[in-house]
């Protein structure tokens, strides 16, 4: 059995003491294919507690006259015999005093005849009330039910993807969307990306996929990785069901909710069961269709019509379970799922069935013979070509075995259409679940994906990512627009290591220094990977005693934090940083105009930068009577409020960080403040603010207003917001503090920061050197931009700048004339690319691909007369120019400027 259950020559042994039933067993019982036996040592339990029992315990409801268990009309025999399965085992385990061996026996007996129970089943009279309710609370029509849909679910999570695996080649699909990998995204399915990767198993090594675009084949991904996440779900409460107890209540009962769990359990089931038979039978008509031989397919179509579960057949049943469901009759319910289940089996063994006879089918049943298909004779040398055709490793192992079976029966009537019927009906046995063969078919599926070296794929750490050619392609982009913005602004690139020593880290980042990878002791020295480029900037500048710098850095910098959307553990920053005396507010001006421009050229759409000054916010706490050595807790506090609710963070401030109402109160009253920057300074400078008391207010606003014309007189104050509750949280800030935000749809949050730390650089032992530096989230730019450019449709980025690609007409032979020609487009400062194939449509279709602009065809004719063809892919224009004057054609056509 697949997943638990005790065996015995044949027989599944219930109410072993540690023993638990599976769902495998159960429905060995109910197919017929093991015998039921009650465990000797539990059958001996309660024969010694039952012969101790009073009998006064005989419940009156039952004294009276025989008693019946009853199943509904609709059940089949298989689902009868699962029901009783499970009532035998929850008499064995929830036994007590009260329970007869006599009982156990009656039902053990009738699952065990020939014919088995169907009904009704009668255990006879004066029941004790242990025993009647048992039998009427252990919900064993449902959990029987449940335990043959896991059975078959599990089964079918395996076969379905074999079989889709088959329609991908015989309709010649393009199984692109099979090419996920395990990015370390955090919200990526994981479901999703084990599917993929069992399905290039399968397919790996075929030559036929790759063609055909198509819903049927595009859905597989999400269908069939939902009802392996579904399937798990299922199985883990089945198990639960199966094992648990009947507790015993000694006065009357109530309902206990089960069966309304059961439906809740099993209405995903059976959602995602209709998708998976919808889909499985868009991919059987498709694999109709591939047939080439139009006798063949007009035979196989009729029987196909005749004997498959149609559309209409699904939509009807799931009308009937959603009657079933609304109507709260669970056992009705539970009954048409197992239908419905039954019938995704049939469609799905009618796409196997399809998929093989497009595939193989033909040369199978012909048997040699060259039968006339539609009046056209099948030659040898179509037939050598056929055979040239290569499947997937995992999947040419699948069609061998469907092949050896129906050879193995010795199938040789000379009538083709009997043939086929044969065949057919082979197959449809070969993955009937009750079958001999299916175990050994199901494990040389899960074999050939759990054995194959492609499933043994190297993961990503969480929070890290790859980044293809395409991304790549977006990324460079980016960056060679920011680094131009920078030395426009008259930054020099500067490079600090990757990692730092750990006494130079700590202390910087307040509450964020948990945060910091450690580096295991290599060398003598405690390190970590740098957290941000700034401090490693200010140690460099220390280090070499530098007191005037204008810096930029693009460099990847480490989190030790818990990924989620749009957070990563490794990611780059782009910093750029003006360090020494310098005019006043001249540094924070230009800083902000960088990040204004950096935004605006990067074309990410509606952005707001919040603006405050760390003067004004300790001024502002000082006036509400916050002792000044809270004042950085209270800050991290106020620093949450673009997140948090202001009443989060009162209860925050008042009963974790002792403020009292009072003083969170005022605080309030502050921090709500927000608007144009030179309209709130006006508000904030009139005649009775709070802040002309406090001197150090009254500095910061006179800095903010010469700041705030400077950045008027730049036009981008409509960029600007004037926000009294950003409070950026890290220790080093000292002036003027601005956050990024993107406005848009895509949740990103800040998308870039900075602001003045004038005492960074003294923490580390030296002069003090004022600092204004500004921090792109460049990830979180990406992402936008990638969201955008899906948003508006717009066509993906080259991913290569190729300008020209040099096709010749050959093969491998002539590598060495095809590597002269191409060295003469470089050696011309052309990016070129070359490729070698007889077919001159595979290297318009490689053109196409990459998006190369221009293409040089050229072949032995083409040299002997001395010429080569010039398309233009964009336009669609083709012509004859000389040899000679091939280089000078394709630089004139570029612009390009030979040097």
């Amino acid at each position: 059995m697949a997943d638990g259950g005790d065996t015995v020559a044949g027989a599944v042994v219930l109410g072993g003491q540690g023993s638990s039933v599976s769902s495998s067993s159960v429905y060995a019982i109910c197919a017929g294919t093991a015998r039921v036996r009650a465990d000797s040592s539990a059958r001996d339990r309660l024969a010694a507690s039952s012969s101790s029992s009073p009998a006064g315990r005989i419940s009156p409801a039952a004294a009276a006259s025989d008693f019946q268990i009853t199943f509904p009309p609709y059940f089949s025999v298989a689902e009868t015999r699962a029901a009783l399965t499970v009532l035998l085992n929850k008499l064995l385990i929830s036994g007590c005093s009260g329970t007869r061996t006599d009982l156990v026996d009656r039902i053990s007996d009738s699952l065990n005849s020939v014919p088995p129970p169907q009904g009704r089943l009668n255990v006879g009279n004066a029941l004790t009330h242990e025993e009647l309710y048992i039998l009427e609370h252990s919900h064993a029509t449902l959990y029987g039910i449940c335990a043959v849909l896991d059975h078959l679910s599990t089964a079918l999570s395996t076969t379905v993807d074999a079989v889709a695996a088959l329609s991908c080649e015989a309709i010649e699909a393009d199984v692109a969307v099979f090419n996920l990998i395990d990015s370390g995204d955090p919200f990526a399915s994981k479901e999703e990306i084990g599917f993929a990767s069992d399905m290039k198993v399968l397919l790996n090594g075929s030559k036929l996929v790759g063609k055909v675009e198509c819903d049927a084949i595009s859905c597989i991904p999400k269908v069939h990785a939902t009802l392996r996440r579904v399937v798990k779900s299922v199985h883990s409460e089945v198990r639960v069901y199966l094992n648990s107890r009947v507790r015993i209540q000694k006065v009357g009962s109530t309902a206990d909710g089960a069966a309304k769990a059961v439906v809740n359990v099993l209405w995903p089931l059976a959602d995602v069961l209709l998708d998976i038979g919808r889909t499985s039978l868009c991919r059987a008509k498709m694999n109709l269709d591939s047939i080439g031989a139009d006798a063949l397919k007009s035979r196989l179509t009729g029987m196909f019509e005749k004997e498959c579960v149609s559309m209409d057949d699904l939509e009807n049943e799931n009308k009937v379970l959603n009657n079933a469901k609304m109507g709260g009759d669970f056992e009705k319910f539970v009954h048409e799922s197992y239908v419905l289940c039954g019938r995704v089996w049939k469609i799905v063994a009618w796409e196997a069935i399809t998929a093989f006879v497009a595939l193989e089918g033909s040369e199978l049943i012909e048997k040699g013979k060259h039968e006339e298909i539609n009046g056209v004779q099948a030659d040898k040398k179509s037939e050598k070509k056929k055979k040239k055709v290569l499947l997937g490793r995992g999947t040419a192992v699948v069609v061998q075995l469907i092949k050896d079976r129906f050879q193995r029966n010795g199938e040789t009537d000379s009538d083709s259409s009997i043939l086929l019927e044969k065949l057919v009906q082979d197959l449809l046995l070969f993955l009937d679940t009750r079958g001999p063969e299916f175990d050994d078919f199901l494990n040389k599926v899960k074999d050939i994906v759990d054995s194959n070296e492609s499933r043994r794929l190297p993961k990503l750490p969480k929070g890290t990512r790859d980044f293809m050619k395409e991304q790549m392609a977006i990324r460079e982009k980016a960056f060679s627009i920011i680094t131009e913005v920078f030395k426009k602004y008259g930054a020099t690139a500067l490079a600090t290591p990757v990692f730092e020593l750990r006494e130079t880290l700590m202390g910087k980042y307040g509450e964020d220094s948990k945060l910091i990878y450690d580096l295991a002791d290599q060398g003598g020295e405690l390190c970590s990977l740098r957290y941000d480029l700034t401090v490693p900037f200010a140690r460099c500048m220390a280090m070499n005693g530098l007191t005037s710098l204008k810096r930029y850095q693009i460099a990847t910098v480490y989190r030790r934090d818990k990924p989620s959307k749009g957070r990563y553990r490794e990611f780059y920053q782009c910093d750029f940083d003006i360090a020494g005396q310098n005019v006043r507010m001249g540094p924070d001006f230009e800083v902000i105009k960088i990040l204004t421009e950096l935004l605006d050229k990067l074309n990410i759409g509606d952005y707001e930068i919040k603006l405050n000054r760390r003067k004004l916010l300790d001024g502002m706490l000082e006036i509400c009577g916050v002792p000044s050595e809270k004042f950085r807790t209270i800050c991290s506090s106020i620093d949450k409020l673009d997140k948090q609710s202001f009443e989060h963070i009162r209860k925050e401030m008042v009963e974790k960080k002792g403020l009292t109402a009072e003083m969170v109160d005022r605080i309030g009253n502050f921090v709500k403040e927000r608007g144009h920057p030179l309209e709130l300074l006006s508000k904030l400078q009139q005649k009775g603010s709070r802040f002309l008391e406090n001197e150090g207010s009254v500095h910061a606003l006179n800095d903010l207003e010469r700041l705030f014309k400077a950045l008027k007189e730049s036009k981008c104050t409509d960029k600007v917001v004037f926000d009294l509750s950003l409070a950026r949280g890290l220790d080093y800030y000292t002036g003027v503090i601005f956050e990024a935000v993107f406005k848009g749809d895509t949740q990103v949050g800040s998308i870039g920061a900075g602001g003045r730390y004038d005492n960074l650089i003294g923490m580390f032992g030296t002069k003090q050197v004022p600092v204004v530096g500004v921090s792109l989230g460049i990830e979180r730019v990406f992402a936008i931009m990638e969201q955008r450019q899906k948003d508006q449709g717009q066509r993906i980025i080259r991913a290569t700048e190729t300008q020209v690609l040099l096709g010749y007409l050959g093969d491998e032979d002539d590598l060495h004339t095809a590597s002269g020609l191409v060295t003469e487009l470089r050696d011309a400062e052309l990016r070129a690319d070359y490729m070698l194939h007889k077919k001159v449509m595979k290297h318009i279709d490689f053109a196409r691909k990459n998006q190369i602009p221009w293409l040089v065809l050229v072949g032995a004719r083409e040299l002997s007369e001395g010429v080569v063809k010039l398309k233009d892919m964009e336009n669609a224009k083709e012509e004859v120019v000389p040899r000679s004057a091939m280089v000078q054609e394709l630089l004139n056509r570029l612009k390009v400027v030979r040097t």
